[in-house]
């Protein structure tokens, strides 16, 4: 018991048992954590070695010839391949100018360009893979889930129904409509510019499909009530009635007030 008593009292307890914890750990990131080698499916040496030169030939002269980042751009150690794919085949990457937000432009690389790239990134630091095509498929996934997921996390910002809104500092959320469903769950588990990071624990694989399900139905959608005008809320169909609505009615009753005159 004395033994045991001291044992538990000595000064280098605390340390050995710190020392314990970060082992254990460091342990259990290594079986669970993204896996860098294989962020992008089907990528070889070969790709990392095109996508390599690629980086240092557009992009190194931003975020650093290691891609540690420097004073105009962030480091993308860690960032993941689904982000350097979003942000470049949506062509958000390179950045046309210094503006509040990357806009949105045609890709200025070829598919398979960007693939190596992300490839190239990936080793760099584990993050985020590429979605497969069934983790992205619509078919797998339920719009009422995906509706219900999508107005509690997303429709402040991107609208009901993923039509886009105005933010704050000259910055927006983008419209969904064009968005493919690849580039919807990069968005979700990357979180670009202004947009949270929805991992896992947020909003889980399925319920990332569901959402996937619920935008891919409204892009498809047909109005059943005419015009939608943009679909962007009641302010905007608030402004057509009284414009074009009660604005009509005025015109029409003093029409008919000058001809009986």
């Amino acid at each position: 018991m004395k033994i045991t008593a001291l044992s538990r009292r000595s000064r280098y307890a605390p340390v050995i048992l710190l020392m314990l914890a970060l082992f254990f750990t460091a342990g259990i990131y290594s079986l669970v954590g993204p896996d860098s080698a294989t962020a992008t499916q089907g990528s070889s040496e070969a790709n990392v070695q095109e996508g390599e030169a690629i980086f240092e030939a557009n992009c190194a002269s931003c975020h650093g010839p290691d891609g540690a980042g420097t004073d105009i751009a962030p480091s993308l150690t860690g960032v993941g391949a689904a982000s350097v794919h979003f942000q470049m085949i949506t062509g958000r990457m390179p950045m046309a100018n210094n503006s509040p937000q990357a806009e949105v432009k045609p890709a200025q690389f070829s598919e398979e360009q960007i693939y190596d790239v992300a490839a190239y990134v990936a080793t760099l630091g584990p993050g985020p893979s590429i979605p497969s095509e069934d983790m992205v498929d619509p078919a797998g996934g339920d719009p009422a889930s995906g509706m219900e997921l999508f107005r509690t996390n997303c429709s402040m910002c991107h609208n009901a129904v993923g039509a886009g809104g105005a933010l704050s500092e000259g910055k927006v959320a983008p419209s969904l409509m064009d968005s493919t469903p690849t580039e919807i769950y990069e968005a979700m588990v990357t979180g670009p510019q202004s947009m949270p990071v929805f991992n896992d624990a947020n909003i889980t694989p399925e319920g990332k499909q569901d959402i996937i399900a619920y935008i891919t139905h409204q892009q498809e959608a047909d109005s059943v009530g005419g015009n939608n005008l943009g679909s962007v809320g009641p302010v905007v169909e608030g402004m057509w009635v009284w414009i074009i609505g009660l604005g009509g009615l005025c015109l029409i009753a003093v029409w008919i007030g000058a001809k009986k005159s």
